[in-house]
């Protein structure tokens, strides 16, 4: 389902050349639950970035479902986030201007989807995460972890076969842990191919993972 080969990916910052993923080899099974872990700077965010079409590397070959995207000029990219990836970002993302609803439907808008639909979808979604009493608020009126739900609801609302989640849990009180963990659980039984970028995983989240695969100055620790 994942397939990176030999990956390498240069920034510029400055005068200085900042190589934050240095000739990197990931294959990750269609229906696996896998944890990128690592220090701050160790490249597996840069890692999440790559496989979700939002950065492109320098050096390399990409895979998604069998299909080699690397070298997809960026409209076609567009069309590979919407139809295959749901990202989960760690900062939320959205719109303040828009309602929470809204904003979980926003991926569906380029389908031609009809407004009564979206937001049916929408609030399925947000039933599943206890969010649906903030429905119509304002997405800047919602709290670190109504956001944080709502960014995943999001991120599912286009039923994608790749789920990509950078610190999925980190503004998440505890009380709701539990219920996206098990949200994901629900998710993996259904097929689905999960890429998670974490520090440090909470206990419920831990017990559906596959493999971890620790990351370190751009490079992949081989235990």
């Amino acid at each position: 389902m994942i397939r990176v080969e030999k990956a390498t990916k240069n920034y510029q910052s400055g005068k200085v050349k900042v190589r934050a993923l240095d000739n990197v080899s990931l294959e990750v099974k269609k229906g696996e639950f896998v944890v990128l872990s690592g220090p701050s700077g160790s490249g597996k965010s840069t890692m999440l970035n790559v496989v979700g079409c939002l950065t492109r590397i320098t050096e390399g070959r990409l895979w998604l479902a069998d299909q080699e995207v690397s070298h997809f000029p960026d409209h076609f990219l567009a069309a590979v986030r919407r139809e295959k990836i749901g990202f989960i970002f760690q900062q939320f993302n959205l719109l303040s201007g828009y309602s929470t609803w809204e904003n979980v439907s926003f991926p569906l808008l380029p389908l031609g989807i009809s407004e009564k639909e979206r937001r049916i979808r929408a609030m399925k979604l947000l039933e599943e995460l206890n969010l649906e009493t903030r429905a119509d608020f304002m997405a800047n009126e919602l709290s670190g972890g109504e956001q944080q739900r709502a960014a995943i609801a999001r991120a599912l609302i286009n039923d994608p076969g790749i789920i990509l989640a950078d610190e999925p849990l980190s503004n998440i009180d505890m009380g709701h842990i539990r219920m996206v963990s098990d949200l994901l659980g629900e998710l993996k039984k259904r097929g689905k191919t999960i890429l998670v970028s974490s520090h440090e995983l909470q206990t419920p989240m831990a017990s559906l993972l596959d493999r971890t695969v620790y990351f370190d100055s751009g490079k992949i620790l081989v235990p």
